[in-house]
């Protein structure tokens, strides 16, 4: 694309053969780049790296059931084992759509993913901003504040693969986006100010 994104969203969903950073692997990687407004550019790409035979082996019971019943196990059987090669692969396709430093990392509970990826895919992380955004984060909010909207949210279909569980994240924040954040431009500046105010008010209360 000619123009890169100022305001790019790279969402990554990874899946590893258990949540230990320092003795589990990651396995699998997908990323979706979308404008700010949760717009796809392209179909994302989706990354198999075959783990050391021990790393497998570890697994629990749940994590392996789980990797079992999705296909990744069995495709992992004739995938790579070149990390280094992944993670090139990944910022070869994100630096088409953003520029390093400015795409926010995107994702549901993606504190899990983040933490993996700055262990193994460091130069990945380093070219992304610092800030996440984070779909869990906007479900929560909801639950407690808006309990209707948080029961009647869309059903999930990723099936524990990273490319299907980005796609259910994205349809995720479409549908709180879409009933929970004004459209359009939003209150206007005078209302904003006003609320401004109050909060501010409010925090000086609690000194």
């Amino acid at each position: 694309m000619s123009e890169k994104l100022k305001d790019g969203l790279v969402w990554i969903d990874c899946e590893m053969t258990g949540l230990d950073v320092e003795n589990d692997a990651l396995i699998e990687v997908a990323v979706i780049v979308t404008d700010a407004d949760l717009n796809p550019l392209g179909e994302g790409i989706d990354l198999l790296i075959k783990p050391a035979p021990e790393k497998l082996e570890n697994m629990n019971d749940f994590v392996r059931e789980m990797h079992t019943s999705s296909g990744l196990l069995k495709e992992l059987e004739e995938a790579p084992d070149d990390l280094a090669a992944a993670e090139a692969e990944v910022l070869d396709y994100i630096s088409k759509f953003v520029e390093p430093g400015k795409a926010l990392l995107a994702g549901n509970s993606i504190g899990t993913d983040k933490a993996f990826l700055s262990r193994y895919m460091p130069a990945l992380i380093d070219f992304l901003h610092y800030r996440v955004i984070d779909v869990s984060s906007v479900k929560e909010l909801a639950r407690r504040w808006y309990p209707r909207t948080f029961f009647q949210s869309p059903q999930k279909h990723g099936g524990h693969r990273a490319l299907g569980d980005i796609q259910d994240s994205l349809m995720e924040l479409r549908y709180y986006r879409k009933l929970l954040f004004p459209q359009g431009e939003g209150p206007d500046t005078p209302t904003c100010q006003e609320v401004a105010r109050e909060v501010t008010e409010w925090r000086s209360e609690l000194n």
